[in-house]
């Protein structure tokens, strides 16, 4: 059977539905809040809860406790892995952070939790998860206003690129490592996937011009890209209702972005999805298009 935490999020419910599409898999939810019927409670800041809820589970499919401070979510994920080895979880399937991530602040967990991984007493598989689309589609709609008004976008990426990811295609990945441990498992053999790093990076990179090309294509008028500071970046972000600690998180992304670091070498997406990673560009300029539209519905509707 396999266990999936944080399965009403973005990533746990794609997850959770696609391995509820397969057949001959066994798939069960884990919440905070959960019932015992639909879901089971999957309290990460309650280790009574993992306890319990970690009973006849083959597969854990833990997806990463982040939207805390390290500290709360180094105390998390410890007690997740303690729980798992006590309960007997044979198999745990990780959703990391990508290689391109390394010099970022949001990558401290990610390798603390590696390393204990790495020490534990069931078989491991590593999803190395690269930074998603909504980071560039959100500032590009964040700065679609402007931009109409002035024909300017402003960003804080300098001359440097950003290499993302469809978050549908992260949920894929998993499900395919998943299910197949969980197939293997079920005629007692070791998981095909055990002791394996996968480093889903995106398969393209965007920047600036790219994001001031597609509000062009939205807004109908010319868009020019002009690299903002970090200094904007940072006043920027008051009063936008983000905690200091993601705060902290958003300046770190864009200063690797500034810095030539955020964009990836290698991805082994195509390794384990057949048809292929989707088009990435495409799905941010369709994501921008949309945006940009409901932004307008809704200062109609003001």
């Amino acid at each position: 059977m396999i266990l999936v935490t944080g399965s009403t999020g973005g990533l746990g419910s794609l997850i959770l539905k696609g391995l509820n599409d397969i057949d001959d898999v066994k798939v069960v939810a884990g919440t905070r809040g959960g019932d015992g019927v639909a879901a089971r409670r999957i309290d990460f800041d309650d280790p009574a809860s993992l306890s319990e809820g970690f009973k006849d589970v083959d597969v854990l499919l833990f997806i990463s406790a982040g939207y805390a401070e390290d500290d709360v979510v180094l105390d998390r994920h410890g007690a997740v892995l303690g729980a798992a080895a006590a309960a007997g979880v044979k198999h745990v399937v990780y959703t990391s952070l990508a290689a391109s991530g390394e010099r970022m602040t949001i990558a401290l967990p990610h390798r603390w939790t590696e390393e204990r991984l790495a020490k534990a007493p069931f078989d491991v598989t590593i999803l190395r998860n690269g930074l998603y689309t909504e980071i560039p589609v959100g500032l590009a709609v964040a700065g679609a206003a402007a931009a109409a008004a002035t024909g300017v976008f402003a960003a804080p990426f300098g001359e440097g690129r950003m290499s993302v990811v469809a978050k549908e295609d992260l949920a894929d990945a998993a499900v395919r490592v998943a299910a197949e441990s969980d197939r293997d498992l079920s005629t007692g053999t070791r998981s095909r996937h055990a002791d394996r790093t996968y480093e889903l990076e995106g398969p393209a990179a965007v920047g600036g011009d790219e994001l001031a090309e597609a509000l062009a294509a939205s807004l109908g008028r010319p868009v020019e890209y002009r690299s903002a500071s970090l200094s904007e970046a940072r006043a920027g972000l008051q009063g936008t209702g983000l905690l200091p600690y993601q705060a902290t998180h958003t300046i770190s992304i864009f200063a690797n972005i500034k810095a030539g670091w955020a964009e990836a070498s290698h991805t082994d997406l195509r390794a384990l999805l057949p048809a292929g990673p989707r088009p990435i560009r495409d799905a941010i300029a369709a994501a921008v298009q949309a945006g940009c539209r409901s932004q307008s519905l809704d200062a109609g509707a003001r």
